[in-house]
């Protein structure tokens, strides 16, 4: 442990079924897996950051304790990994006799062919190899994947999710946490559901054991100047600003977009151009979980609130 002291989201990475943040329903389902000592097919489902990868480790290694593959489905994606390297492990019996698990974490990432390749795998070799495929968009996998497995839908509940978070300012001893309860609240509101993202930021919040805050004033302000140069229809200055600015919200477009939807929530408009906004605002974002140029996409963004 000693080699994750400064690196928070591996130091509190859960371990056990026990640490991770999951919903009553969803804990008495894996409390069960415990008892039987077996699985089904599985699928969890949600955003980054909230425990997808870990929890089927901790299925695989602690529940389990099985032979197990572990494939990054985006980085190996192709129907050739489904041919060879899943295949042939799950087509042989494990070394003691029990069930063997294949791990595709983000298998969203799988291609069309490769998901397809997988189903009859998945089958034929059931009674033998299990699978548990994770994904942050469902709907990205094929029908045929999802009937075949349990989906789990893994959004942490919010109480607990606030819960952890001052669990880990306790454990570095935090020591104006009561005086600071009300920001940390809100810190990790605003990250939510991402407990990972949110640990990160708590960690660089914590300054010589004391919560502080970084202020936000300069990305407000940014926030304001944007949407006030797009009313006034000056859109094309717009792209210099915002690069040369980008310091001050660290290159991250999507919580920018974020930042920028809340302010034309709060802002005096029109019933009718406040609608319209919100709605172009909130389809770049969900965009923005597949382009592949974040400051492109957030400029046409303003464009086209223009």
């Amino acid at each position: 442990m000693k080699a994750f002291e400064n690196l928070w989201i591996e130091k509190y990475r859960p371990q056990t079924l026990e640490d991770m943040v999951l919903s009553d329903d969803n804990r008495q389902v894996f409390d069960k897996f415990v008892k039987d000592q077996d699985i089904p097919q599985l699928l969890f489902i949600g955003a980054a950051g909230i425990g997808k990868t870990s929890l089927a480790k901790i299925i695989t290694k602690q529940v389990l304790n099985c032979q197990y593959l572990y494939i990054n489905a985006s980085d190996e994606s192709g129907v050739d990994t489904i041919r060879s390297k899943v295949t042939n492990f799950s087509k042989t019996k494990s070394y003691d006799g029990t069930i063997k698990v294949i791990i595709l974490d983000e298998s969203d990432g799988i291609t069309l062919d490769g998901q397809r390749c997988l189903r009859n795998t998945m089958e034929e070799y059931s009674e033998f190899t299990r699978f548990i495929l994770t994904a942050n968009y469902k709907h990205k996998v094929i029908p045929p994947l999802q009937s075949r497995c349990q989906s789990f839908d893994l959004v942490p509940p919010q109480k607990q999710f606030v819960d952890r978070c001052f669990h880990v300012l306790h454990q570095e001893q935090c020591e104006n946490i009561d005086e600071k309860r009300e920001q940390i609240e809100g810190l990790c509101k605003k990250h939510y559901p991402d407990l990972r993202k949110t640990i990160n930021e708590l960690q660089k919040c914590l300054i010589n054991k004391q919560f502080v805050l970084k202020s936000t004033d300069k990305q407000e302000s940014l926030v304001k100047n944007i949407h006030q140069l797009v009313m006034s229809g000056k859109t094309l200055k717009l792209r210099k600003l915002i690069i040369e600015n980008e310091s001050k919200f660290n290159g991250d477009y999507p919580e920018l977009m974020k930042q920028l939807f809340d302010h034309v929530h709060d802002v005096r408009l029109s019933d009718d151009i406040k609608r319209k906004q919100l709605i172009t605002i909130a389809e770049h974002i969900y965009r923005s979980a597949f382009v592949a140029d974040q400051e492109i996409n957030f400029y046409s963004c303003l464009l086209a609130l223009n």
